[in-house]
């Protein structure tokens, strides 16, 4: 199988290929072209080819990581969008829970209330209604038909791109939003349509309504993305599947994306938790903090015995709005290569979250960009080699750089060093901070994981962040700048289905669970059947979100893969104790357990990249390329010290040396400060011992 991942950022479009029958892989970077991200990813996909002599003809899958939902929502860049909900209902999205975003702040931002995702005027209401009758759904009010053409030629005539239908209970009864839908298709097709039902049959009315309504705004753009993306590809002779990540840590067909973009939010930082996971097997490590640092974010996950970890319906949030859709537990903030430094009107000094991104760039770019990043600190303190930037692909120019920060620090009023030194304190500790509202703050110790860094800024700040955390070794992955497009070749297509049940574990209707449960897995077998999978090929996993009685909130537990009965179900409830334990440092062994949500996961097996063949040389001395003075922080203070530049393609296996040094290679370049040491492991990874 020959496979190709790319992962488009915020600077760079990252791009590897592999040839699982060969054991081959090679890489690419191209700058990311914000304005059609297609070209970019088209453009970098043939140049790869052209350089290692690969037929696109020849691929067999493209998997593809987006940002392109993503970057809709936080720049509040979507389409015109109208909503379809029921009598009296019209402001639950308005509404919200009542919660205050911050609870002590006078002064706060409540994005539902001050960036809309439906405009009031653009919320209509019709009449219809569904309840409970002697405990069976019925319907209370018939859908007005009538009502809902009216409304839909008033949103033509206003303009409206996306049409969302939410009605309440439609989780229990979805015939009325599925009606809308189809009359719609028959007599308004030019609407984007999204119902709640279809994004997210569960309970809580202003989540499920949210997360349709974040659908419907992205939906027209994501879905002409995904339309132009397979044509260019064809165009390009590029006619293999195309796939895309979704927040789940799976992928879906193109298809699915472009019915349901809300899936994928964190496709690109999933795919990073996933490639750093891969790594760490290299190593044998399975407790992990990944530190996936881009041009303009760092994101941050933590791996365990256990795998990666969902998000809890708590903490699923995007810009501010609540997710009501599987994700990977990911915590995100603006840091990066690109983040610029600046001072306020009040004289504080801050790094991030503006970015220069990948056009005008940081000032050593020499694209037009004047202000210091992050990129321009360690030009300054030369921690990067001007000559071997992106491989020698690039140019850089220190001047830039220099300047750029001298400016910062006249205001400062410190020196130059001092300022660029200061520069990469501030956006560590911010790095620091957010892994610790991943590990402290849920009470896992910090010190027993290795730190994984990953993309291309990720090993230059790694070190010295673990060192700030008390972490005890860094992994350095083979190709850390490109790990997102790695791990999309590390996972399989994943779809996801749910349905609400609110049952006791002592009144559990067995029967009526393991009629649902085979239901929903009917479902999911025809989904992966229709993407083109055996049944040989798939697994389907069950979970029940669950409860004790009077809580607000679930956790997740595995459900036996076989038929439930009296005998089997106590495990679930044995595994739901020791959880909120290990969660909440108690459990209510003799409380009864309500179960919210049953959850099945359709699972079908994709081809992925095998173990890495990894260059290497003989002596470190092959792989010197230079020394030259570099600063660092020795014993508190300020030092230039001799700093070796190693090529990474050219280190030898298990040779340990020591910094300070700095490892050259094409996606990244990795920092290795005074009194650390690290080795080059024989499965690819280097391994870096912190001195702490």
């Amino acid at each position: 199988m020959k496979l190709i991942g790319v992962d488009v950022g915020g600077t760079f479009t990252d791009i590897i290929y592999t040839d699982t029958d060969e054991s081959i892989s090679h890489i690419h970077k191209v700058a990311t072209t914000k304005e059609d991200p297609s070209v970019g990813i088209v453009s970098g996909i043939l140049e790869l080819c052209r350089r290692f002599d690969v037929d696109p003809k020849s691929l067999d899958h493209v998997f593809h990581g987006t940002t392109i939902a993503t970057n809709a929502i936080l720049e509040h860049d979507g389409s015109k969008t109208g909503m379809i909900t029921t009598e009296g209902f019209k402001d639950i999205i308005h509404i919200g829970r009542h919660q205050r975003p911050q609870n002590y702040s006078i002064i706060q931002d409540i994005p539902w209330q001050d960036r809309p995702l439906v405009e009031r005027r653009n919320r209509k209401t019709v009449k219809e209604r569904v309840g409970l009758n002697d405990g069976q759904v019925a319907v209370l009010e018939s859908l007005d038909e009538n009502q809902v053409r009216s409304i839909l030629d008033g949103f033509r005539e206003s303009g409206i791109e996306s049409v969302v239908v939410g009605f309440l209970f439609s989780y229990l009864y979805p015939h009325h939003e599925e009606r809308v839908r189809e009359i719609i298709k028959d007599e308004y097709p030019e609407f984007y349509v999204t119902t709640s039902a279809d994004i997210s049959p569960q309970f809580r009315e202003f989540e499920r309504f949210t997360t349709a309504a974040l659908n419907g705004f992205v939906g027209p753009k994501v879905q002409a993305y995904v339309e132009n993306l397979e044509k260019r590809l064809s165009e390009s002779n590029i006619t293999c599947d195309l796939h895309i990540m979704c927040s789940n840590g799976g992928v879906a067909t193109a298809q699915t994306v472009a019915e349901k973009p809300v899936l994928t939010m964190l496709s690109g930082p999933a795919a990073g938790v996933l490639g750093g996971e891969w790594a760490g097997q290299l190593s044998g490590k399975k407790r992990l903090i990944t530190f996936d640092v881009g041009g303009t974010s760092a994101d941050i996950a933590i791996v365990t015995e256990d795998g990666y970890s969902e998000s809890s319906a708590r903490d699923t949030w995007i810009a501010g709005f609540p997710v009501q859709v599987p994700m990977i537990d990911i915590h995100t903030i603006g840091a990066g290569g690109g983040s610029i430094a600046y001072v306020d009107v009040g004289g504080a000094f801050h790094v991030g979250p503006r970015s220069a991104g990948s056009y005008p760039g940081p000032a050593s770019y020499g694209r037009g960009g004047t202000q210091p990043a992050v990129t321009d600190a360690h030009v300054v303190l030369g921690r990067l080699d001007p000559d071997n930037f992106l491989g020698g692909e690039m140019t850089i120019y220190p001047d830039n750089a220099v300047q750029a920060v001298e400016e910062l620090s006249h205001r400062l009023g410190m020196g130059i060093n001092e300022t660029a030194e200061g520069i990469l304190t501030i956006v560590n500790n911010n790095m620091a901070n957010a892994i610790r509202a991943k590990t402290v703050q849920k009470g896992h110790d910090p010190r027993s994981f290795s730190l994984m860094a990953l993309g291309g800024a990720g090993p230059m700040h790694a070190v010295e962040v673990a060192q700030i955390l008390g972490v005890p070794e860094v992994i350095i992955p083979p190709h850390p700048g490109i790990t997102s497009a790695t791990g999309l070749l590390t996972t399989d297509l994943k779809y996801d289905a749910v349905q609400t049940l609110f049952m006791q574990s002592d009144k559990l209707d067995l029967d009526r669970v393991n009629a649902i449960i085979e239901k929903l897995e009917k479902q999911i077998q025809d989904q992966l059947k229709e993407a083109g999978f055996a049944e040989e090929d798939t697994v389907v996993r069950r979970y029940f979100d669950c409860r004790y009685i009077g809580q607000g909130y679930e956790l997740r537990v595995s459900v036996p893969e076989t038929t439930l009965t009296p005998e089997n179900v106590s495990s679930i409830w044995t595994s739901f104790h020791k959880y909120h334990e290990q969660e909440y440092g108690h459990a209510f062994e003799g409380s009864p357990i309500e179960i919210v949500n049953l959850r099945l996961t359709g699972i079908g097996t994709m081809p992925k990249i095998g173990n890495p063949k990894v260059p290497h040389g003989s002596s470190l001395e092959d792989a010197l390329v230079k020394r030259q003075s570099s600063v660092f922080r020795v014993d508190g203070a300020l030092k230039s010290v001799e700093t070796a530049f190693y090529k990474r393609d050219l280190l030898p296996f298990d040779v340990p040396f020591k910094g300070p040094c700095v490892i050259l290679q094409k996606d990244t370049t990795t920092i290795i400060p005074p009194n650390c040491t690290a080795v080059l492991e024989q499965a690819g990874n280097i391994v870096i011992q912190v001195e702490v």
